[in-house]
């Protein structure tokens, strides 16, 4: 019931609140029209202001818009003033001016062959086409010998036996000789010097001697002669690891070498 009464007070309330600033307002009109009485013009008075503003607007200039200015247009009006003095079979010229974005581009291209001239052939800060295209090459070899030499799977899927190339690198050589004692050495020996497999120290090969015929014989393997592919059990950087440590054995002589096998290369 409190609820209720405190409602219903304050709804009188507001209502009060907003009849007392209708009342105000009504009030305030009441004395702004009687200081200052508003003055209802005639017809005819209205008729003779509107015709005066029209005079009053057709005797100041258009204002031209920023697009106006920029496609260098004109207003009719001033047709008559762009008439060129020369006519040809009733056929008037007008004297259009060139348009301001052309100007602006044209100029534009002007100020930036300058400083290009200046740029490239005079103080040399930039590179011309030719140096670009050098560093651009140089960049790439380094980013390509970078991935070939990056250890894990950021590159190492990406060698094959067409781009593999001999690493001399401590880190590389050692870690290729490590997956060859535990994967190659049952067949090649601990040194490479040959038991069931040929001998990887000589100048003897069966299926060639470069890095490329290598990295091909481990990633395909022969399987007519026992050697498993490992391209199913080693990624291409492991290969090329393995490929290189044998590059790197050649002609160490170990004890107990097995006869020379193949092609001398």
């Amino acid at each position: 019931m409190n609820d209720i009464l405190i409602w219903a007070l304050l709804f009188v309330a507001v209502s009060i609140l907003i009849a007392a600033l209708l009342v105000l307002k009504t009030l305030k009109i009441y004395v702004q029209q009687s200081l200052n009485p508003t003055y209802f013009a005639t017809e005819e008075e209205r008729e003779k202001h509107r015709i005066a503003q029209e005079q009053l607007e057709a005797e100041q200039p258009e204002k031209k818009s920023l697009w106006t200015w920029l496609l260098g247009l004109r207003p009719l009006s001033e047709e008559k003033d762009l008439v060129m003095e020369h006519k040809f079979d009733g056929i008037a010229e007008l004297d259009n001016p060139t348009p301001a974005w052309f100007m602006v581009l044209f100029y534009g291209t002007i100020i930036f062959a300058a400083g290009y001239m200046i740029n490239y052939h005079v103080i040399g800060w930039g590179k011309s086409q030719e140096q670009e295209y050098a560093a651009e090459l140089q960049q790439a070899e380094e980013d390509r010998i970078a991935l070939l030499q990056k250890p894990g799977g950021g590159g190492a899927n990406k060698i094959n036996e067409n781009n593999v190339e001999v690493s001399t690198d401590k880190a590389v050589l050692q870690a290729g000789g490590a997956l060859f004692k535990n994967v190659c050495s049952p067949c090649h020996g601990e040194h490479g010097e040959g038991i069931v497999g040929p001998n990887l120290t000589d100048d003897y090969w069966l299926h060639g001697g470069t890095i490329k015929d290598i990295f091909k014989t481990i990633k395909y393997g022969v399987p007519e002669k026992g050697m498993i592919a490992w391209e199913k059990s080693m990624n291409s950087k492991q290969i090329s690891d393995i490929a290189s440590y044998i590059m790197s054995i050649k002609g160490s002589n170990p004890p107990g070498a097995k006869a020379p096998q193949g092609k001398k290369e």
